[in-house]
């Protein structure tokens, strides 16, 4: 079984962000950058088909230069090759076709992606990848089996949890739960050191442009200072709820 792991490469949640050339372009100056979450779940579960039902990973990106060190922690997790796209990932739909367009000329049975990144949470490309493929498509996924060519997925949905089966190939879009985060691995020196002598590919981007374009980014205004009220003051709470709050 030949996997391949989608990753994106994603300012760390606790970086401060800032926006340059009157706030239309992101400021990546001094933000650290990591593998997005949800990609590393689906990492992980691939680990695991490649160490109990003897399956090959391959990790992809739609990237520049910078992106190789995430590309290289894959790969010091274990993965076996990596693959970087060299365009920058402009919108959703853009990464979407590079990425088909590498699958089309390199099939694989099983495709993972993480159902959203972290930086635009847009949620569109492993859908879009599929639409585009023609492959079955499960996401908000949260637990998969594969057994014989048939795989077994389980999947969030309003109020519940929905059972799908489907012959491969399919593409996933995984989340928290498709592993346990107890269970996602930190290169250790062995792995980082084989990391150095598996091939990471550039392939030129494919003949595609964006459909869309960033006009501007704002931060969410900061919070107002919080009010503290005595807890003997009942009247003066009922106000504030009523007349600054309009919860009431």
């Amino acid at each position: 079984m030949k996997i391949l792991v989608c990753i994106s490469h994603v300012p760390d949640t606790t970086s401060k962000i800032n926006f340059t050339e009157n706030d239309s372009k992101f400021d990546q100056q001094g933000v650290q950058f990591v593998i997005n979450p949800n990609d590393e779940f689906g990492l992980t579960r691939a680990m695991w088909f490649k160490e109990k039902q003897g399956a090959s990973v391959d990790v992809i990106n739609v990237g520049l230069t910078q992106t190789e060190s995430t590309l290289r922690k894959c790969l010091a997790i274990g993965a076996d090759s990596a693959i970087r796209i060299d365009a920058e990932p402009l919108d959703g739909i853009f990464v979407a076709k590079q990425i088909a367009a590498y699958v089309q000329e390199n099939s694989y049975d099983l495709i993972i992606a993480g159902r959203e990144s972290i930086d635009y949470n847009g949620g569109m490309v492993p859908g879009m990848i599929a639409g585009i493929l023609g492959m079955n498509f499960v996401t908000n996924c949260t637990q998969l089996t594969i057994e014989n060519n048939k795989a077994i997925a389980e999947r969030e949905i309003d109020g519940g949890i929905e059972t799908l089966s489907c012959s491969l190939p399919l593409i996933v879009g995984g989340q928290k739960g498709l592993v346990e985060e107890s269970d996602l691995r930190i290169p250790n020196m062995r792995g980082i050191m084989q990391a150095r002598q598996k091939p990471l590919t550039v392939v030129p981007s494919s003949e595609e442009k964006a459909n869309t374009k960033i006009n501007t980014f704002y931060k969410p205004p900061s919070k107002e200072a919080v009010k503290l009220v005595d807890a003997n003051n009942i009247d003066e709470l009922i106000d504030l709820l009523h007349n600054e709050a309009n919860v009431l």
